[in-house]
């Protein structure tokens, strides 16, 4: 009995890992700040008919209004209460973006803001997206309830309130990040309002969360919390299924919080990844993509089996934690796309894929100083993400998820699923290749100079289409074709002023 009892407490930790994606979708995408109705429509027009694993959204939950007409993307990080009302949508709006995503089997991700109230600094009223009252000055945030019982002011170590040092892992998880109210988590009262809140949006039918700001809450308490959660809706998942949970930690090394500390309860986000690969495909100080061979754990990374992994994302691209200018993103596009090509072809991680919008770009001493734009809209009101002839977005969404060579990606990285890193070849610069086993091969030319070999593909012999520079439609190649030979080689020219400068095939693109 105590056996089947330990098995079953196992069972429930290792739940927690699986992202609770339909068979053979391995890959996830955020999109950022889409309002409710774009996503429903996205799931059923496109993501569940290219392979998405699942969606990542930005925090349901109602926040401040920051009273400026492009309102500013970090207000939904500044919560007012538990209350599903933002600019993306109303409760029921939410209700049935989950239920149309999950019918066409395209689970949902909540970014779950439970580590801080507000910003101090945000005065009282009812400027909120639901219109509920609160004053950050004393702590009252009545819709929830929370009162001035319920933060970490006397907890906190520095005389300031806020972080002062991050060498001491209890400032950083008992005082204000950037001034934001830091609940206690500590307290049984808090966590079950957290957890009321994760599960009403379990039993709505969401498959999991994105945990803002772990690297500030203690490890102790985030588990406290999640032993709280429901399992999820068996509507769409099987019995027993649990949410799955990947945290936000930042962990460059030379701090007193490791990323470790948190394989416990979830995936955690590898920043180092997005920071590193930039450098490499960027070739800053003649670091070459030869160098990629062991890449993952090989380059000081996680685990490969608690790493969540992404390019950029929503604050990277804005020059927010690691990597800062090295990060790649849309902005950068030939070179972004290698990047992500890369990140799909490679066994490493879990990916997440980025879906973005523009903002008008302004630098002064170096930084952009306009990073802080909210999403497209009008006077506050997010705009539809309209979708144009060719499949890209308009309405100034940029929708890197339905560029041809990401989607096409996101594909191979399906179709290779389970399939060991092989056949690696480099030039000792900056033309590589290499396979995931018998079901996938692809070449990158980075260097100055054109690539034309002869490379191990170990594919079937056959006519392959490139996913990269076309597709595979009615029996025929849009792009590029890749002749395998029965001994499993095939020639590979791909000049270094081609617009992208690399080739990737799956038996699912032979003819």
């Amino acid at each position: 009995m105590k056996f089947l009892l330990l098995l079953s407490v196992i069972g429930l930790c290792w739940a927690q890992y699986s992202p609770n994606t339909q068979h053979g979708q391995t890959s996830i995408v955020h999109l950022f700040e889409w309002r409710w109705a774009d996503i429903a429509k996205e799931c059923e027009r496109y993501l569940s008919l290219h392979g998405f694993g699942g969606v990542q959204i930005s925090p349901p939950n109602e926040n401040i209004v920051v009273n400026n007409p492009s309102r500013p993307w970090w207000e939904r990080y500044q919560p007012i209460s538990y209350k599903i009302c933002t600019r993306s949508g109303n409760e029921d709006e939410f209700r049935d973006m989950v239920t149309r995503c999950n019918n066409v089997g395209v689970p949902i991700y909540v970014d779950a803001v439970i580590n801080n109230m507000c910003n101090e600094g945000m005065g009282a009223g009812t400027s909120s997206t639901c219109g509920s009252y609160f004053n950050a000055k004393r702590r009252e945030f009545p819709a929830v309830p929370y009162s001035g019982l319920d933060f970490n002011d006397g907890k906190c170590r520095a005389k300031s309130g806020s972080i002062e040092t991050y060498s001491d892992a209890a400032q950083v998880r008992d005082c204000r990040v950037i001034g934001l109210l830091d609940l206690a988590l500590g307290k049984d009262y808090v966590r079950t309002k957290v957890a009321d809140y994760m599960n009403r949006l379990i039993d709505i039918g969401v498959a999991g969360f994105r945990l803002d700001a772990s690297k500030h809450m203690w490890p102790g308490d985030i588990k406290a919390v999640l032993d709280k959660l429901h399992n999820l809706n068996r509507n769409w998942f099987p019995e027993g299924s649990r949410p799955f949970i990947f945290q936000e930690v930042i962990d460059l090394g030379g701090e007193a919080i490791k990323s470790s500390e948190y394989f416990g309860t979830g995936h955690v986000t590898e920043f180092k990844y997005g920071a590193k690969l930039g450098r490499v495909i960027r070739k800053l100080n003649g670091v070459k993509m030869a160098s990629l061979r062991n890449w993952g754990e090989g380059w000081g990374l996680m685990p490969s089996d608690r790493a969540l992994v992404f390019v950029d994302n929503y604050a990277s691209q804005r020059g927010s934690g690691p990597g800062g200018a090295s990060v790649l993103t849309f902005w950068d596009a030939r070179l972004y796309k290698m990047a992500v090509g890369f990140m799909l072809a490679h066994p490493y991680g879990l990916a997440q894929v980025m879906s973005s919008y523009h903002w008008p770009r302004y630098f002064k001493n170096g930084k952009d100083v306009n990073d802080w734009f909210g999403p497209p809209n009008n006077n506050g009101v997010i705009k539809e993400v309209t979708i144009n002839p060719d499949s890209t977005c308009g309405n100034g969404w940029v929708c890197e998820h339905r560029w041809r060579q990401i989607r096409n990606m996101v594909i191979f990285r399906n179709v290779v699923d389970g399939q060991p890193f092989s056949n690696w070849w480099d030039n000792g610069s900056n033309q590589v290749a290499f396979g995931r086993g018998n079901r996938g091969f692809i070449v990158f030319n980075n260097d100055d100079r054109p690539l034309s070999s002869t490379l191990q593909t170990g594919l079937p012999a056959g006519i392959y289409c490139d996913v990269i520079s076309g597709d595979k439609v009615d029996g025929y190649c849009s792009g590029i074709k890749i002749y395998v030979s029965s001994d499993g080689n095939a020639q590979f020219s791909i000049s270094n002023t081609a617009a992208d400068p690399f080739i990737a095939i799956h038996v699912g693109s032979r003819l």
